[in-house]
């Protein structure tokens, strides 16, 4: 028997009803800064710009006095030295006078953007990396006070999309573990979308997407955004406000169609996705509304009509810090590195070698490390973040406990990032992204029962 619905009956849009604004900084580096984010590339610094980096900030509050929650989305590649992020995290929660739980740094992890890594200054590029960084912070201060001198009432909608874009990169070939498109795997195809609306109209779309932004390689040598370039062009050309990327939980996704030097496969996947994010978008009601039952037009048949009313969100805005510890494995020293490495071209071992040292320096310091990780809660929605390289397991399964809920999960958010979370099946087989961590398997289940905890916490939270 179907369930009764009476009029008046609101389908609701999952929301947020407060205070929000938004600030954006062109982030693109010099000319000849350090590219070399593959072992076998090409070259070692930038030649040009294919699309432009972008430093975006989304900040909201549930009254118009209240504490901010500040949410940064910038196209970059990955931290890989704990010093140099904490050093740039420290900066912008000073500038903009933030406690640290309420502050998400969201790299896109694009691989075609200058290496952050100022112990890189001695090679080729590196000069211009620590002054870069310097400007980086600088620039997201101040997209972030723009963001704030912004705030307006404004109400944040969620809609869930599907884009087939991303694919599973766990290949067996002839029985050796690869990295690459696998025909035969499954990949979580989610795109969550929130759209953020003020008085003034449209004030920014948040896109929520687990893929390996790989497309470009060590064939490359500009400087790109990867498809997160394409994919905000074509949705903020049709919303006409700042779009705000955040890479989910894609450890073990990509492009099926990537490690490429031509940018019009990188422009291609960006279209692909921006159209899914737009096809999203179109299914949500007018802003600050919600599909209510007004009542019954006798036609042929009995017509239930649904008209979009004025609706208010879940005013509540909260945020929780916490860490959940995992275990080491046992890594080899670098010498023995050296030796089992010695059949690898000499450019790309040295930077196997250099990755290697810098996880030893500043994050391996014990038999456990402690992971951390952030929780927000935005109105009906809750956003997950933490900076590893988390499998999309973990994003699945946070939304099956949460089923009612959107889920916005972030890699690669506030820390370095270079710790993959695989699966435990990913360690059985031998993939790459198990013997490149530094974590012990079962990490990723322990990092999903934390992540429920601190969920489900939050979701105690008085408005």
């Amino acid at each position: 028997m179907k369930q009764q619905i009476a009029v008046g009956e609101v389908a609701a849009v999952p929301a947020f009803s407060g205070y929000a604004g938004v600030g954006r900084e062109d982030v693109t580096p010099p000319v000849g800064i350090r590219i070399r984010n593959w072992g076998p590339a090409e070259t070692d610094v930038s030649a040009g710009c294919h699309r432009p980096l972008t430093v975006t900030v989304v900040a909201l509050r549930g009254t118009a006095d209240a504490p901010p929650l500040v949410l940064v989305a910038v196209d970059a590649t990955w931290w890989r030295r704990v010093d140099d992020e904490a050093r740039f995290r420290a900066a912008v929660l000073d500038g903009l006078g933030l406690d640290p739980a309420r502050l998400l740094v969201a790299l896109s992890h694009t691989h075609a953007g200058p290496v952050l890594c100022t112990t890189d200054s001695d090679l080729p590029g590196g000069e211009l990396v620590p002054g870069y960084l310097d400007q980086l912070a600088q620039s997201t201060i101040a997209a972030g006070r723009d963001a704030l001198a912004r705030i307006e009432p404004a109400t944040l909608q969620w809609a869930t999309g599907h884009c087939a874009l991303a694919a599973e990169r766990e290949l067996d070939l002839d029985g050796r573990p690869v990295v690459g498109f696998n025909p035969r795997g499954q990949a979580d195809d989610t795109v969550l979308v929130g759209r953020l609306s003020g008085a003034s109209g449209p004030l920014a779309t948040i896109v929520n997407y687990a893929c390996h932004p790989t497309t470009l390689a060590w064939q490359n040598r500009l400087v790109s955004p990867d498809y997160v370039g394409a994919m905000r062009e074509l949705v903020e050309q049709q919303t006409g406000a700042p779009c705000a990327f955040l890479q989910g939980a894609s450890g073990e996704l990509a492009p099926r169609d990537q490690y490429t030097g031509d940018i019009e496969v990188a422009d291609r996947h960006g279209r692909t996705l921006g159209h899914a994010v737009l096809s999203a978008l179109s299914g949500l009601p007018p802003p600050g509304t919600a599909l209510t039952l007004t009542g019954v037009v006798e036609s042929g048949a009995p017509l239930a009509v649904w008209e979009p009313l004025a609706a208010t969100g879940d005013v509540t805005l909260a945020a929780r810090q916490g860490e959940v510890e995992l275990a080491l494995r046992e890594l080899p020293p670098l010498t023995e590195l050296e030796v089992e490495w010695a059949g690898v071209d000499e450019r790309s071992r040295s930077e196997r070698l250099r990755r290697a040292r810098n996880l030893r320096d500043g994050y391996v310091d014990g038999p456990t490390v402690r992971h951390p990780v952030w929780a927000w809660r935005l109105g009906d929605a809750l956003v997950v973040a933490h900076p590893g390289e988390a499998y999309s397991l973990l994003q699945t399964r946070l939304r099956t406990h949460f089923p009612d809920r959107p889920v916005v999960v972030c890699n690669l958010t506030n820390g370095p990032g270079f710790v993959y979370l695989p699966t435990v099946e990913a360690y059985e087989r031998g993939a790459y992204q198990a013997w490149q961590t530094a974590v012990c398997p079962g990490s990723l289940e322990r990092l999903e029962q934390h992540c429920v905890a601190l969920l489900t916490d939050l979701l105690q939270e008085a408005p």
